[in-house]
């Protein structure tokens, strides 16, 4: 079994050459990059199993690289790292697409551990009911599974694999309320270590790649979420 491929971007020398050596001694592979720029570069070069991305780094910062690796690899899971509490930073993270984030200073055996159920979610095969290969529509959006890709009218918007997912298994089970637990496990996998805010974030970005059928995902306040089948193509 080939070793998983771990590409670290983070500016801070001693923190970049501590997750090495951490991630070497537990089998793992990885590359480096020092800043944003080189992120985005070494991404398109090695296509790594997953990215640990700081927020704050020089030339590019984290948000500006990861929704830039999002437009050519929407597939290459990214936990992003910051420094910073504000839940800002951590709500602008997930909106342009990352699947995790942890705040430093952070434990190895939490680091070790959201990183395995990253790879392990984005590893398994999606459950049958909610594989979609053929384009379907809602209002006025037109969603195309093997290309990653929502359209709008004239624009298109890349999806990422856990967007694709919760979009699809929300068309599976339109005009049913579905839990945010519920979610959760369909698309991230029941041993998820985040929180909720993660699916009310990738909500916020469905919705407005959504276009003019941004009503389409209804809030059901205290529950979850729910598709409007009254708007499907």
């Amino acid at each position: 079994m080939s070793k998983k491929h771990i590409l670290i971007a983070e500016d801070d020398l001693h923190i970049r050459n501590g997750l090495v050596a951490l991630l070497h001694a537990e089998g793992y592979e990885t590359s480096t990059a020092k800043d944003g720029e080189e992120a985005v570069k070494r991404a398109c070069e090695r296509q790594p199993d997953l990215i640990l991305l700081d927020i704050m780094m020089p030339r590019k910062s984290g948000y500006d690289a990861c929704a830039e690796i999002r437009r050519s690899h929407p597939r290459i899971p990214i936990i992003m790292l910051t420094a910073k509490g504000e839940e800002v930073d951590k709500v602008l993270g997930l909106g342009l697409g990352a699947d995790d984030y942890i705040t430093k200073p952070f434990g190895t055996r939490e680091l070790l551990a959201r990183l395995a159920a990253v790879l392990r979610r984005c590893a398994a095969p999606v459950p049958a009911e909610s594989t979609a290969q053929e384009p379907f529509t809602i209002g006025v959006a037109t969603i195309d599974p093997t290309r990653y890709e929502i359209r709008a009218g004239r624009k298109v918007e890349p999806l990422s694999d856990k967007e694709l997912k919760l979009i699809t298994f929300l068309h599976r089970h339109a005009g049913k309320v579905l839990s945010r637990d519920a979610l959760l496990n369909a698309v991230w996998g029941i041993d998820y270590l985040g929180t909720t805010r993660t699916l009310d974030q990738h909500i916020a970005q469905l919705r407005k790649k959504l276009g003019a059928s941004t009503s389409a995902i209804q809030t059901v306040h205290g529950v979850g979420y729910r598709l409007n089948e009254g708007i499907l193509g």
